[in-house]
Parts: C-alpha cells; sequence; structure tokens
C-alpha cells in the first residue's frame, strides 16, 4: 500500500504495523526517514481487520482489541491509524467498552536513514540509536537527520528502547488519540503540488452507465496529482515524476507521453514538462545536438535496449503541437519552439541521406516504433512550423514521404495470415519478425488541424492486419495487450517488454484502433483494462502480467511495476476521452467530436476538461451521438 505526495512517501502492508522490512516506512526525497512504527494497546497488538487506501496518498487501517477481563469474544477497543505520505501518522483510539478504560498505548519507533536503492537491493544496515528529542525521538547519521514529534507530549521517551509511551484514561464510547509527525531535520512539511494553486490538472470527472468510468478517471487523477514535482530551480514548472516507489525523478520519454494523454485536462503540466526538459537540451556542438538525453531502456527478448532520448527528442515537437491544439497560448508555443526545431534538426541531421532513423549506437538496428515516433514528429513539427512561419516544414514532409513509401516495402513480412509489421530490421536489413505491442505506434499518428489525423506509415490493408493480430487471443490477454505475442519465442507473462501488459501501449492501441474504425478490438482491448482497473481498485499499476483471463480469475500483479505510474494514469484519461474522440483546434476555434460508434460502455459523460483554456463538457448519448455541455466562448464544433 503506497501512499504519495512527492517528495514524500509512505509504504506498508496491509496489517498496518511498520516493522522496517522490505520497503516499509516513510520516505522524504528517496530516503527512508522513518523505517518503524509499531503500536501496542494494553500491551498488545491490534488485530487489524480493514486496510484500505483513502485517496492516493492516505491509507487508514482498523484494527481491534479486547482489553476487558471475563468481557466475551467482542471487542471493546477499536485502533484507527490514518497514515498519510507528507509524513504524518495519527492513532485514534475508540472505547466500546460500558465502564472507563485506562490504556497504556506504546508506540517503538526506529530509523536507518536509508536510500531507496539500498533497501532495495538488500543492503541496508541496522537502526540508528535513537535521542530524546522536542516531544519524541531523533536519528542521525552522515547523510542527515530525522525526527518524530508527538502530539500530545508522551508521559515517558526511552531512546535506548526507541519508545514513546502514554496512558490514557477513557470514558465509555470515548476517544483519545496520538499524531505522530516526521520529517527530515531542515526540511519543512511535504506540500503537494495537488494541493496548491499551482496544480496544473483540472478536475475532471466522469459519470455513465458503467460506474467504473467515474472510479477510474477519479483515481486515475488522484495519481496524477500525487505524482507531480517541481522542478527544483524552476518552482513555477511542474512535470510528473514516472512512478513510486522505484522512479519518482524526472523520466524524459515517460514524462512526454504522459503529458501528452493528458492534454484534456489542460496545457499547464505539457508546458511545465516541456520548459523543464527544454533546459537539458543538448546544445554542444556534435551528433547529439538538439537531442533531450535520455536513458536506455530495456527492449525485450529480441531487441538491445533502446535510448528514451531519442523517443523524448521525437516527443518533444509532438507534445508542442498538440498542446497548442489544445489550447496552449501563443506566447508559450514562440517561446518553446526553437527547442522543437532543434529537435527535428536533430532527426533530419541524423537520418542524413538514408530513409530511416537507426539506433545510435553502432550497429543497432533500425527499430519499428522509433520510424513510427519520428513520421509522428516530423508531421506534427512541418505542421507546427507552418502555424508559426518558420522554415523547414517541407523538408520534413519530403522525408516523411519518402519512408512511407519504403517502411509499407521494407518493414511488412508477409505470411499466410495477411502479414505483420516487422519489429526492426536488423543493420543488414534483415526483419525481425516478432510480434509485440510496440508495433501499437504504427497506429499513433497525431493531430492535425480541423481534427484530422496524420497519415500513417501503414496502408489501409495492412492496417486491418495488424488490428486483427492486436485484438487476437496471441495479444489480447483479456486485461489488455501483451507486450510479446504469447507465441512468440521468448514470451514471458511477467516480462518487462516480452509479454507483459503495459497500460500505457494499450491505451494507445484503443485509442489508435477506435480512431482507424476497428471499434470490435479497440472495446475488447479496453474493457480488458476496465476489469484490470477494478480489481486493482482503479489504481492501474504500470504493468501486470499478462497471463490470460479466465473465469474468476484476475490480473497478476507485477512485482517491480511501480503503482502509481505516471503514464498508468495518464492512460486512464485517454482510455475515456477516446470514447468520445476530442479533436481540438483551438488556434481554428473547433472542436471536433468522433466518438466511438458503437458505444461501449454505454452513455458517458465528461466535464471538467479544459479546451482552449475553458472548461469543456460533452456526453456521449447510448445512440452514439456526442453532445458539447460546456465550452469556450466562440468555440465551434468542426465537421
Amino acid at each position: 500500500m503506497i501512499c504519495v505526495a512527492l517528495p514524500g512517501l509512505a509504504i506498508s502492508t496491509e496489517q498496518g504495523q511498520l516493522t522496517g522490512r522490505g520497503l516499509e516506512g516513510f520516505y522524504r526525497a528517496g530516503r527512508r526517514i522513518l523505517s518503524r512504527c509499531q503500536v501496542r494497546v494494553a500491551g498488545r497488538e491490534p488485530l487489524v481487520v480493514q486496510a484500505r487506501m483513502t485517496s492516493a496518498d492516505r491509507a487508514r487501517f482498523v484494527g481491534t482489541l479486547r482489553v476487558t477481563p471475563h468481557g466475551g469474544p467482542d471487542p471493546d477497543v477499536v485502533v484507527e491509524r490514518t497514515r498519510c505520505a507528507d509524513g504524518t501518522e495519527r492513532i485514534t483510539l475508540h472505547s466500546a467498552a460500558a465502564r472507563p478504560l485506562r490504556l497504556p498505548v506504546e508506540v517503538a519507533l526506529g530509523a536507518d536513514l536509508a536510500d531507496l536503492g539500498a533497501i532495495a537491493a538488500g543492503t541496508v544496515g541496522p537502526e540508528l540509536p535513537a535521542s530524546v528529542h522536542d516531544f519524541g525521538l531523533r536519528w542521525s547519521c552522515a547523510t542527515g537527520t530525522s525526527c518524530v514529534t508527538a502530539d500530545p507530549p508522551p508521559a515517558d521517551a526511552i531512546a535506548s528502547a526507541g519508545l514513546l509511551r502514554w496512558d490514557f484514561d477513557v470514558p465509555p464510547g470515548g476517544s483519545v488519540y496520538v499524531e505522530l509527525r516526521v520529517r527530515l531535520d531542515g526540511a519543512g512539511p511535504v506540500r503537494a503540488v495537488s494541493r496548491t494553486a499551482t496544480n496544473p490538472l483540472a478536475a475532471a470527472h466522469a459519470t455513465g452507465d458503467d460506474p467504473r468510468v467515474r472510479a477510474l478517471l477519479a483515481t486515475s487523477l488522484e495519481d496524477l496529482q500525487a505524482l507531480l514535482v517541481r522542478d527544483p530551480a524552476h518552482p513555477a514548472d511542474i512535470h510528473l515524476a514516472a512512478g513510486a516507489p522505484w522512479r519518482c525523478g524526472l523520466a524524459p520519454a515517460e514524462a512526454l507521453a504522459a503529458a501528452r494523454m493528458t492534454l484534456p485536462l489542460g496545457t499547464r503540466l505539457a508546458a511545465g514538462t516541456l520548459r523543464a526538459l527544454a533546459r537539458t537540451q543538448v546544445m554542444a556542438t556534435g551528433p547529439r545536438y538538439g537531442m533531450i538525453p535520455g536513458p536506455r531502456r530495456d527492449a525485450g527478448a529480441h531487441l538491445p535496449p533502446g535510448c528514451t532520448g531519442t523517443e523524448a527528442t521525437l516527443f518533444f515537437p509532438v507534445l508542442l503541437a498538440e498542446a497548442r491544439r489544445w489550447g496552449l497560448p501563443d506566447q508559450e508555443t514562440e517561446e518553446l519552439l526553437p527547442v522543437a526545431e532543434r529537435c527535428l534538426t536533430w532527426l533530419r541531421t541524423t537520418v542524413g541521406d538514408g530513409p530511416y532513423l537507426r539506433d545510435l549506437q553502432p550497429g543497432g538496428p533500425v527499430r519499428c516504433e522509433t520510424q513510427a515516433h519520428a513520421h509522428r514528429a516530423a508531421l506534427l513539427g512541418a505542421d507546427l512550423l507552418d502555424a508559426c512561419a518558420r522554415p523547414g516544414a517541407g523538408g520534413l514532409r519530403e522525408w516523411a514521404r519518402a519512408v512511407r513509401a519504403v517502411f509499407r516495402r521494407d518493414f511488412w513480412i508477409d505470411d499466410r495470415g495477411g502479414g505483420r509489421p516487422a519489429a526492426a530490421r536488423t543493420p543488414d536489413g534483415r526483419p525481425l519478425p516478432h510480434l509485440g505491442a510496440t508495433a501499437v505506434h504504427l497506429l499513433d499518428t497525431g493531430l492535425l488541424g480541423g481534427g484530422t489525423l496524420a497519415p500513417g506509415l501503414l496502408d489501409k490493408v495492412q492496417t486491418e492486419h495488424l488490428a486483427r493480430l492486436l485484438g487476437s487471443p496471441v495479444m489480447d490477454s483479456g486485461w489488455g495487450l501483451r507486450g510479446l505475442g504469447a507465441k512468440e519465442p521468448g514470451y514471458n507473462p511477467f516480462g518487462h517488454r516480452s509479454g507483459a501488459v503495459r497500460v500505457h501501449e494499450t491505451a494507445i492501441a484503443v485509442a489508435g484502433l477506435a480512431a482507424a474504425g476497428y471499434e470490435k478490438e479497440s472495446t475488447a482491448l479496453l474493457r480488458g483494462v476496465l476489469a484490470a482497473a477494478e480489481a486493482f481498485g482503479h489504481r492501474l499499476p504500470e504493468m501486470y502480467a499478462g497471463e490470460q483471463r479466465g473465469d474468476g480469475g484476475a490480473p497478476l500483479p507485477h512485482p517491480a511495476a511501480c503503482r502509481p505510474a505516471a503514464t498508468a494514469a495518464a492512460a486512464g484519461v485517454l482510455l475515456l476521452t477516446t470514447l468520445a474522440g476530442i479533436r481540438p483546434d483551438a488556434p481554428a476555434g473547433t472542436v471536433t467530436l468522433r466518438p466511438v460508434p458503437s458505444v461501449p460502455l454505454g452513455e458517458i459523460s465528461l466535464t471538467g476538461l479544459r479546451v482552449a483554456g475553458a472548461p469543456f463538457s460533452v456526453r456521449v448519448s447510448r445512440l452514439g451521438l456526442a453532445m458539447v455541455e460546456e465550452a469556450a466562448d466562440g468555440l465551434q464544433l468542426g465537421v
């Protein structure tokens, strides 16, 4: 159970007690500032009867005790613990006894101030010695100091045992409480971005015939807000951390992808993300000039690790172009345009005279998904350059036309089933035929003006074959899209890129298939992810096992998945807004609606979105008709 309000985390098991084992504890900026917090009442631990997340940053544990001698089997004390990612825990004792009770309460505390990476690797040393400090306890080491203060102050504080003690007199039906606050010395209280006036995400809501849509959007929005972080050097710029607990920092490709999927919630997150990454752009002369740096990422059993810097560099102009369509102000677009131009210059320079964007490492493959990202960046980048009266659009479109012509030949493998796209081509030109979820990026072409989508790399017949493959049991697990087809060599249902369901790619597939008119396949994947979301309490993890869904089954969690994760939470927004097919063109003053005609979830209403800087609400009826119920003044419905 992970409570998140970055830079704060609180990680617990369902037992409620923090024992110091595994990842349990309170964290601040990746350091465990409290590892142990064990409560005993009248010398015994409460029996936990319920543990649940009440919000993205808060968990509630309810336990019971029987303290009255010969009182029968019914508990007479209820112990409620509310744990929050901001470093607070409130312990409340409710008496149901018929007589006054005197309840001794002990809280055993410990801290190791260990780094999260060391904890995950199992290299943490013993707890640090405690000292009594300011109505609580304190721990220090070379890397910092943490302390816990208590309200009301304890009757006893025993440093050698790491123990705080109280004696409470509780009347019949009465309650008492203890509030603990853990802090990193020198750091102020955690103030989550979502709880300030600078929260960049609109407070959207979903309702409809299917009650899961309300829960999915609400939880996705909570998780996104919990993962918001400020650029330390430029606090006005806010972006998303990749996920908790493992990746609480900025991951460029994931941050851009998540910001793009959340454009229906406004453009402020996109702007903050773009500005933060613009400051990282490589400006030194050389082959990397214009790149947005990013780490390498595992690509599964058949390909070497890929460069997320390439992906981020291609995502930058795409996000800027689409954010402008959703209503990013002209001034902000103009400020970021030189960075996008350098990204596009890097693309054209790196491609050179060849048709394809190759891996940067010597001897690397030509990846299918990279060509999809590059082709989309060229077309949306050209559209952006034309709109801003900048040169270079013609060359980008010419390259895009050239790569489309050869891609449909070089990257298509004919077989008895109608064919499939190659995952990559080796340096000597051999196609790698394995079928994986990265092929969904061929369906994601991007938004142009007037509500139209850019052309794709595949022709109509090839797109149809790909749609059928994605909708087949080989790829559709029933819970979402497998990262690698179940019949492919190296398939592993828990494999990061070789079989696990990655929610982001499934959402891209749902949106791409719906836009291309393949409603059956799109709807099946959508319903699978909704079922998985329900099993996960609507907090979708970054990924989960690609095991085939069966009657009465549940998706298997992946032990290394972030939950919450930025791309998974943002995917919840994309899945639901896809149903309404919202395609804005704020500069032209229009918005086009292309709802999924089959109405897979019945009637759905989305309120509190933002288009052209103003609230936007839309309802899709059971007949598949979309109606705008709130919009900016002057915004016209496109044809």
